[in-house]
């Protein structure tokens, strides 16, 4: 049968959320039903309420998510009833041409729910990445259920479904950092600041935090490891290539990590890396934004200019490792959990998060 719960919509571009009843369906052959218990509010829901991913309203926001496995489609070999889950969008397909070639990361026709979401009305909901989960319960396909430690707190743990997992995999799976090798980071946002833990975890002894906050840069080298930090605001582009020089013995970075997603901070990271050295963009541009770079230096300057999506990760490998690191002291996850809110706070959430005062919100839900 089908169950009405109360979720967040983005109804129409650019206006405030709102909390209204959500029709969940039945879930199909491999679909399941997930009661969640925290969701974390990221900058993509923002994204999906403001038209940036696209016009397709109105958007059942929420993505970054654990919670328990309540209802199996018949048939479910996954998950079972019961199993504690993060939510992933990468759930692969094992069919197409990505897959075939062994390179699931890049799976181009990854796994959702066979039914949707709808207001009370009837109205058809996009469900944000294909999750949906500011929302008691939500429907997804078993594929996007990853199971962990259960011991781990939902309100950390739900953290790897997205922003953390980007940064974190933007260091070790992107840019492949190696033991002893140097990094900079540029925007140390959440993503930002998983990329620098992530980048310590794999055993970089130079870590530069780069940022327009002195806040955020305080937290990046006293939370999440970074050794350097430099403010760049009232820096030219050749002032802040010559500070990373100095402190990486005149060369620049092995690895410069863009977190942003502008024209601007990206040359930035292009000129900033030593030759050879590898620049990982994983901040996500807008559609109008472009970029231009001197040809003669694009090649003379060599190494690889890498997009990192969502973290490059796979969730079955990734998710249950990192949670695992968590529990054990090794992987700062509760650093990036900044308060704790109920449902019908996330637009006040966002706010927060706009303005650059929390890493993260999560809402809690009752259990």
């Amino acid at each position: 049968m089908t169950q009405t719960v109360q979720g967040i919509i983005a109804r129409t571009k650019g206006e405030p959320v709102e909390l209204t009843d959500i029709v969940i369906p039945d879930p199909g052959a491999n679909d399941v039903v997930v009661k969640i218990q925290a969701c974390g509010v990221c900058h993509t829901d923002m994204a999906y309420r403001d038209g940036g991913i696209s016009d397709n309203y109105p958007f059942l926001l929420g993505h970054e998510a654990a919670g328990i496995v309540e209802t199996v489609g018949e048939d479910v070999t996954h998950v079972e009833v019961g199993d504690y889950v993060v939510l992933n969008w990468r759930a692969v397909c094992g069919e197409c041409r990505a897959c075939k070639k062994g390179q699931p990361k890049y799976c181009f026709d990854t796994h959702n729910a066979s039914k949707v979401m709808t207001l009370e009305d009837g109205t058809e909901l996009e469900a944000a990445l294909g999750i949906g989960a500011f929302v008691e319960k939500t429907l997804v396909h078993e594929g996007q259920c990853t199971k962990v430690d259960p011991d781990a707190d939902p309100a950390m743990a739900g953290l790897l479904g997205c922003g953390v997992m980007a940064g974190l995999g933007a260091a070790v799976n992107t840019g492949e950092v190696q033991r002893g090798e140097s990094v900079a980071v540029i925007g140390v946002g959440g993503v930002g600041m998983a990329a620098i833990a992530g980048a310590r975890l794999a055993g970089a002894t130079t870590v530069i935090a780069i940022d327009i906050s002195d806040a955020k840069l305080e937290r990046a080298k006293n939370e999440f490891g970074a050794t350097h930090t430099i403010n760049s605001k009232d820096l030219s582009d050749d002032e802040l290539t010559e500070k990373v020089q100095e402190l990486t013995g005149g060369f620049g970075v092995d690895v410069a990590i863009e977190s942003v997603g502008q024209p601007k901070t990206y040359r930035q990271a292009f000129y900033i890396r030593d030759l050879a050295g590898r620049v990982v963009l994983v901040g996500v541009p807008t559609p109008d934004m472009t970029l231009e770079l001197p040809f003669l230096d694009v090649f003379g300057r060599g190494g690889s200019l890498k997009s990192s999506w969502y973290g490059d990760c796979l969730p079955e490998r990734d998710f249950p490792m990192y949670v695992d690191l968590f529990q054990q002291g090794r992987f700062p996850l509760d650093k990036f959990v900044d308060d704790r809110v109920q449902l019908g706070e996330v637009q006040q959430a966002m706010e927060e998060m706009e303005k650059g005062e929390v890493l993260r919100s999560v809402v809690e839900f009752s259990k």
